[in-house]
């Protein structure tokens, strides 16, 4: 029987791939398996990966003829999966030796439906622990009570789906919008906590992610960045009004992020992502907006206003509480 699913989707990861898959093999079980999902890669990706068939017991590798993006070739890892539990890795991520067992012991020992850790950031040669939101630790909570209060940082603002375990039979929970081909993850993790029945936090930092990574879709300004957008509509849609405000909070800080760094866009896909932009702005409860703006930096704030220059007035108190929503 297996007890736990590991998928990894990769796209074109000759650099890492083999990082990836050796940290694997150091977790490595009896009933763990692990679903490499090859997402149309041009490069060795796929030769590396089958120099692992014999060092990485579980191994199943799944090819996409052509890249379908990391939303879809995960679904296609969930479906091939057969294990109690689920959990992520990217191809270019790599996890300490022994995580996975503690990982799947914490959720075994705590009995609901995902378990939530830390995660060790890395830039070049610098590592530093950021820790899931949620102060309570080793308890079982109720995920809907995790989204709130909407004014500091909570849950839906840590949405790696590699950060944590999850029972395979929250079925269609565990899906992520395969029409998105960047930020899929936030409507995933919004849906995830708003049905899901049970969730706990732990103290366990065993997952290495690698940031600034050339080529990755935090690093490229194409149409891809647009998708931002189709997955904020899919957070909005039929989202109960006492999470709005919150919703609100995390759209305008995100998009106040992207506009910072929109050097990255081409002329033209500026003016595009402006324009949806503006609109997408204007068709949010503008009170909500003006005290979302009122939270950011100033440099920020202006971005925003630049944007929406109709925007109602900042609320008299003003809270400065910048990159809170986008690290």
């Amino acid at each position: 029987m297996i007890t736990l699913s590991v998928v990894v989707p990769v796209r074109d990861g000759e650099r890492f791939i083999a990082d990836a898959l050796t940290s694997l093999s150091r977790n490595a079980r009896p009933g763990f398996e692990f679903i490499v999902v090859d997402d149309g890669s041009v490069d060795a990706t796929g030769d590396i990966i089958d120099d692992f068939a014999d060092d990485l017991p579980g191994l199943t590798v799944l090819r996409n003829p052509a890249a379908v993006g990391l939303a879809d070739a995960r679904n296609a890892g969930l479906s091939a999966a057969t294990g109690r539990y689920v959990t992520f890795m990217d191809g270019d991520d790599w996890l300490a030796p022994g995580y996975l067992e503690r990982l799947v012991a914490a959720i075994d020992g705590l009995g609901c439906d995902f378990v939530r850790t830390d995660h060790v950031q890395v830039e070049g040669r610098k590592r530093v622990v950021h820790r899931a939101p949620q102060a309570r630790r080793g308890a079982v909570l109720d995920p809907r009570a995790a989204i709130l209060p909407a004014g500091v940082r909570t849950m839906v603002d840590y949405p790696y789906a590699w950060a944590g375990v999850y029972r395979r039979s929250l079925g269609d929970l565990l899906h992520f919008p395969g029409s998105l081909h960047t930020a899929e993850d936030r409507p995933w993790i919004w849906r995830l906590h708003r049905e899901a029945a049970t969730f706990a936090v732990v103290s366990l930092a065993g997952v290495f992610y690698r940031r600034l990574v050339p080529g990755s879709l935090t690093q490229v300004g194409d149409e891809r960045q647009l998708h931002f957008f189709d997955a904020f509509e899919l957070v909005f849609k039929d989202l109960e009004p006492e999470f709005r405000p919150k919703a609100v909070r995390n759209f305008c800080a995100l998009l106040a992020h992207h506009l910072h760094l929109g050097d990255r866009f081409t002329p033209g896909l500026r003016v595009r992502f402006e324009e949806r932009g503006a609109h997408m702005v204007r068709t949010l409860p503008p009170e909500l907006v003006a005290e979302s703006a009122a939270r950011m930096s100033a440099e920020r704030e202006a971005a925003l206003r630049a944007l929406v220059p109709d925007l109602p007035p900042s609320p008299h108190v003003r809270v400065r509480r910048d990159r809170e929503e986008t690290s």
